[in-house]
């Protein structure tokens, strides 16, 4: 599949971070819903005093509720309008844009760069406390409580049988005729010293629906002594949705940065994303 700026455009990529904790996900939808996507074309449209609305490209579709802080889009401008407005485009749009999604920076990308199939991973951050008392009040809107003490020693051996390439139809949300294979390159939790929160740290090439946070219910019930070590490999292998694994609240979610090759690798690496993955039979080779 082509994905070759047309003639007359320049594509552009846009670093951006937002709390999504008023937001209905990234996408627009129907029905006026408010959407990160939406707000931004919105603002572009209006800044740039254009007729039509230019369609942004994200690396991470995120769900209602999830935030970002190193968020990453792209959008092809008619190439008169982004030399007309290029260097004042940063500044209008952090007039016009609402106070809880900002873009950080606009730059014209490289030669085959795409938001989405350009990206060779994704890192999230899902924080949690099972402090007694509950979470700080400033941070409830970005970390959630769990009731009960956590193992994070008998968590982080649990997530070691999940890292590798593997089919995650057990933790995704099916969707019809989107492949549920992924990387799963790191998956590690970790205590805060001062503040006792605990941040897990996942990172894959891709995500399917639901994956992170029903990886990270599945190491929550590991964690406070409900299933043990083996159980969330052992839902991997099965292939198949426990009901036992709870989704868990979008609210403690964050798309914390996603990573690119070099610019001389970028076509290469949106041709092979845009392939069905499998994986290998088994005895195979």
């Amino acid at each position: 599949m082509s994905d070759e700026v047309e003639p007359g455009f320049v594509r552009v990529r846009l670093d951006l971070s937002y709390d999504g904790s008023e937001f209905s996900g990234w996408a627009k939808q129907a029905g006026g819903r408010r959407t990160v996507q939406g707000e931004i074309e919105d603002a572009l449209r209006t800044v740039t005093r254009s007729r039509e609305t230019y369609e942004l490209t994200v690396a991470g579709r995120t769900d209602a509720g999830v935030h970002a802080r190193g968020q990453v889009a792209h959008v092809d401008l008619p190439r008169e309008v982004w030399a007309e407005h290029n260097g004042k485009l940063l500044k209008r749009l952090a007039g016009r844009l609402s106070r809880d999604v900002r873009v950080w920076a606009l730059r014209e990308a490289p030669d085959g760069f795409n938001a989405r199939f350009s990206a060779i991973w994704r890192r999230y951050a899902y924080r949690v406390t099972d402090n007694p008392g509950g979470v700080d009040p400033l941070l409830r809107g970005h970390v959630l409580w769990h009731d009960w003490p956590l193992d994070v020693d008998a968590m982080n051996e649990a997530a070691r049988a999940l890292l590798g390439e593997h089919d995650f139809a057990a933790y995704c949300k099916k969707r019809e005729g989107a492949t549920t294979i992924r990387t799963l390159q790191e998956l590690s939790l970790v205590r805060g010293t001062d503040d006792g929160i605990i941040t897990a740290t996942v990172r894959a090439d891709a995500f399917c629906h639901n994956m992170v946070r029903s990886l990270i219910g599945a190491l929550l019930f590991v964690g406070d002594g409900h299933r043990g070590t083996d159980w969330p490999g052992k839902v991997l292998a099965a292939g198949v949705r426990d009901s036992a694994v709870h989704v868990v609240r979008p609210h403690g979610l964050t798309l914390e940065e996603v990573g690119y090759p070099a610019d001389e690798l970028l076509a290469a690496r949106n041709k092979e994303a845009r392939n069905r993955r499998s994986l290998p039979a088994a005895g195979c080779c």
